[in-house]
């Protein structure tokens, strides 16, 4: 059992990681703690440095910056560890939300949990969460899936693999993709399924676009507004029974595909058609063969 940071430990580093969370539009959600941690920590890890000085600088905090994103993170590591060993209080924080969170910051988290350096949280906004509490789909079991592929093909593949997910799924999306990834949505889950797109959130111009897949497809052919700034898309998970038919269409496809194929070149064709998982498909393809062999 891990010994909890919480007991002393002669051996262990002094120093400690805060993992902070930033407001995702609204400055007025900073917390108080928060502020605190970020005026009296000796650095800041933060995604942007000039986007970090902005917030700082509105209240009046000149803690020193040290930037650490997506493309210096691994570098930075070492150097930050010697910093937190040496005794030093670190804050991580990201452009908007909770680091780590389809942000910077895992990294660095998983070095210090190694090295046994203290990490603490302090808790505050987090789009994907927010956007779920107002979308008003179901919120006891969900899936989120941060951003999806920009690239057509692998955001298709993607999509059909989460096709029969009971759970409600969360998704972040780019404004100038959010109207090729809602036509995919409709391909790959149905023109039905209810759906809620927020977008701004905490910010002037916050929307909520609530209705189908299919309406919200539509919507964003249309609507220019709908495509501008930060959003979030919450659709509701399969209905039951959605699995069991998948399951049948799948049957249905290797029992074409089977005789005319090689074990492996039907299953991948029919992962590709179906987009049931490649394990999957290959268990169920050499099932139906050896049933078949059997007859």
């Amino acid at each position: 059992m891990a010994k909890s940071d919480q007991l002393a430990d002669p051996a262990a580093p002094t120093g400690r990681l805060s993992v902070v969370a930033t407001p995702i539009g609204n400055l007025g959600d900073l917390s108080a703690r928060a502020r605190e941690v970020l005026a009296g920590c000796e650095l800041i890890a933060a995604e942007d440095t000039r986007h970090t000085r902005a917030l700082l600088r509105h209240f009046g905090i000149d803690t020193p910056l040290l930037s650490l994103h997506q493309h210096n993170e691994r570098q930075r590591i070492e150097q930050l560890l010697a910093r937190l060993r040496g005794g030093a209080h670190v804050a991580l924080v990201s452009d908007a939300g909770t680091p780590a969170i389809s942000d910077p910051g895992l990294p660095l988290v998983r070095a210090c949990a190694q090295a046994g350096v203290r990490i603490q949280v302090v808790p505050g906004p987090c789009a994907a969460i927010a956007a779920l509490s107002v979308a008003g789909l179901p919120t006891d079991r969900f899936c989120f899936e941060g951003f999806l592929p920009a690239a057509a093909g692998a955001r298709a593949a993607v999509l059909r693999r989460l096709a029969d997910e009971r759970r409600t799924l969360v998704f972040y999306e780019s404004p100038h993709r959010i109207a090729e990834a809602l036509g995919a949505c409709v391909a790959a889950f149905g023109a039905e399924r209810p759906a809620v797109l927020a977008r701004e959130l905490t910010k002037q111009f916050e929307t909520l676009y609530r209705g189908s897949l299919e309406q919200l497809s539509q919507s964003a052919q249309r609507d220019a507004d709908l495509a501008r700034g930060e959003i979030v898309l919450i659709i509701e998970g399969a209905p039951a029974g959605s699995q069991e038919r998948s399951g049948a269409e799948l049957d249905r496809v290797l029992g074409i595909l089977l005789p005319e194929l090689s074990l492996k070149q039907a299953a991948t064709l029919a992962a590709r058609l179906t987009g049931c998982r490649d394990n999957e498909v290959y268990r169920r393809a050499l099932q139906l063969r050896q049933a078949n062999e059997m007859d």
